[in-house]
């Protein structure tokens, strides 16, 4: 949408909102700017959609986390989707979800649309990619079964020559109204399950329903940055809807896998490293294995165990531009196991040549006097 504004904004909350605080507030707004309450305002409409969008986001833990880390360019499908948009549901099943479903009355009432709506299903498809491909991005092969439209009567259900009939319970509406109090409801037809037509002559090849289970196979890309979570919409590639409806979309949810090598934290990583005491003692240079390569890390004397050193732009790529994030290095001390005696002659007349003073304030702390003990 043109409309940039904070999803926080939107739906008048603070970031630290409570999944409730979130709810009361999208319940309210939602109402305020349901198109059915604002006909012909197109203001109104795009504004409802637009908290429904917020409200999708921050509703779900995961959608959630990843947008307060990257903003809108967490779900922004530009120039790796294979449909358009910003991948999110219609913004009436999001109504229906929050006021009850199609059985409360803010369900098909105030639905702006009614449920014999024809469109297809949306599919959900998990892609697992190794956290190099993460970095990388990579394109995907996948295959899955889904319903389309019957060849032999183009997904009406009816047998060459023959029509549907109007349903004779709604009248061809798909739905039936009944009152309740004050409330006048509207639920789906039992007779023709919203479809408001019945088949008279049925498909032979589809028995009617209009649809054929079809193996699919295509490609997705995975944009560089990717993280667990991501979901991608493939616009189109979802299930048939029936009576030649329109067809559902397929939701791409990436999951990265976990790297022996590296832990990740948002666009950063963080790696243990193990180096020889003396190279820890007298300082020095030592490869670093990255991502995409390797590195030289320069140590300073007496580095200690524990040590954390940061290695700018190492790290991962960001979600659609070059930057990086960096690389975290944990140092730990390689101490040997065995000393030969002529090894063990020289450390301890290393030992002597430190002064009462540095020995009494190393005491128990410094990684000499461990490494002392240690051999003893």
């Amino acid at each position: 949408m043109a409309n940039e504004q904070d999803y926080y904004d939107l739906l008048g909350v603070a970031k630290t909102a409570t999944p409730e605080e979130l709810k009361k507030a999208y319940r309210k707004m939602a109402v305020k700017y349901h198109p059915d309450k604002n006909p012909g305002d197109k203001a109104a409409e795009d504004k409802f959609k637009q908290i429904s969008e917020a409200y999708e986001v921050l509703s779900d833990g995961q959608k959630r986390t990843a947008y307060d880390r990257h903003g809108r360019a967490a779900f922004d499908q530009g120039g790796y989707s294979q449909g358009s948009g910003h991948g999110f549901h219609d913004p009436f099943d999001i109504f229906r979800e929050v006021f009850g479903g199609s059985s409360g009355i803010f369900g098909d009432m105030f639905s702006g649309r009614s449920s014999a709506s024809n469109a297809g299903s949306d599919l959900r498809y998990d892609v697992e990619i190794s956290l190099k491909e993460a970095f990388d991005g990579v394109e995907k092969a996948i295959k899955y079964n889904r319903n389309v439209h019957c060849g032999e009567c183009n997904g009406s259900g009816n047998a060459k020559g023959a029509k549907s009939i109007k349903c004779r319970v709604c009248g061809g509406s798909g739905i039936i109204s009944m009152s309740r109090g004050f409330f006048s409801v509207q639920q789906t037809c039992p007779e023709c399950h919203g479809q408001g037509m019945k088949i008279s002559n049925p498909c032979v090849d589809c028995g009617g329903s209009g649809l054929k289970v079809e193996k699919t196979s295509s490609k997705i890309k995975i944009p560089t940055g990717a993280f667990s979570g991501m979901k991608l919409r493939m616009q189109g590639f979802g299930e048939a809807g029936p009576r030649g409806g329109s067809m559902g979309d397929l939701y791409i949810v990436v999951i990265v896998k976990n790297s022996s090598d590296f832990e990740r934290d948002g666009d950063d990583l963080h790696c243990r490293l193990e180096v020889p005491f003396t190279l820890a003692a007298l300082g020095g240079e030592i490869n670093v294995k990255t991502i995409d390569a390797e590195a030289v890390l320069k140590l300073s004397p007496g580095t200690q165990q524990g040590t954390v050193m940061r290695m700018c732009g190492y790290g991962m790529r960001k979600l659609k531009g070059e930057d990086r994030g960096d690389q975290y290095v944990h140092i730990g001390i390689i101490v040997p196991k065995k000393l030969s005696q002529e090894q063990r002659e020289k450390l301890e007349a290393f030992a002597l040549t430190f002064s009462d003073d540095q020995s009494k304030e190393s005491k128990g702390f410094g990684w000499f006097n461990k490494i002392k003990d240690t051999f003893k």
